[in-house]
């Protein structure tokens, strides 16, 4: 008869040990984009460790605070934004993007406002370089009115996320397309 140290049986919740921490981070990034739009920033962290199926633990390993994860959150859309503009999406389509991050994760822009770490002020500064890329032929499209600045475009961002954040969702796509429009900017909501 085998004994239990001749036999050893895993656990069915072994643990992968450090080898699970890209899978862990991943899921929490997924889990914050979903509970930052269903609940925004002021929802328990404990809901998106929940969600992502690990402990808070792991949660605190990777984002020791509530602003590191909205500003990891904010970057994977900066690094989807930047990968748009490298595949060659004109002015409205990337205005569109970063509307669409912004109906998704309203309460993001509170958040941000209270305090911008260094860390936002670059993220924000790599949102206006790919809009920068693409100013130049917004302008000669008329995709944008005349006269507008990088700096104009970046602050319709701030007034239209802004503008956001007290709708409910089923509003916030239609109110951001109607708040472009007053700017003067036609966008192109994927």
């Amino acid at each position: 008869m085998p004994t239990a140290r001749s036999n050893p049986r895993p656990s069915p919740r072994s643990n992968p040990g450090p080898a699970a921490a890209p899978r862990n981070r991943a899921a929490l990034l997924e889990a914050a984009h979903a509970v930052f739009a269903e609940s925004g920033t002021a929802a328990p962290l404990s809901s998106i460790a929940r969600r992502a199926g690990v402990g808070q633990g792991s949660l605190y390993r990777h984002f020791p605070d509530r602003v590191s994860l909205v500003a990891a959150v904010v970057e994977e859309n900066v690094d989807a934004l930047e990968a748009a503009s490298a595949a060659g999406a004109a002015l409205p389509e990337l205005l569109g993007l970063v509307t669409r991050h912004a109906i998704e994760s309203v309460g993001v822009v509170d958040l941000l406002a209270e305090d911008r770490p260094a860390r936002m002020v670059e993220l924000r500064d790599r949102v206006s370089a790919v809009l920068a890329s693409r100013h130049g032929a917004a302008l000669e499209a008329g995709q944008v009115p005349p006269g507008t600045t990088v700096d104009d475009l970046m602050l319709g961002v701030e007034l239209v996320a802004g503008a956001l954040t007290r709708r409910p969702a089923a509003e916030r796509a239609p109110m951001a397309a109607r708040a472009w429009k007053l700017l003067g900017i036609e966008v192109a909501l994927p």
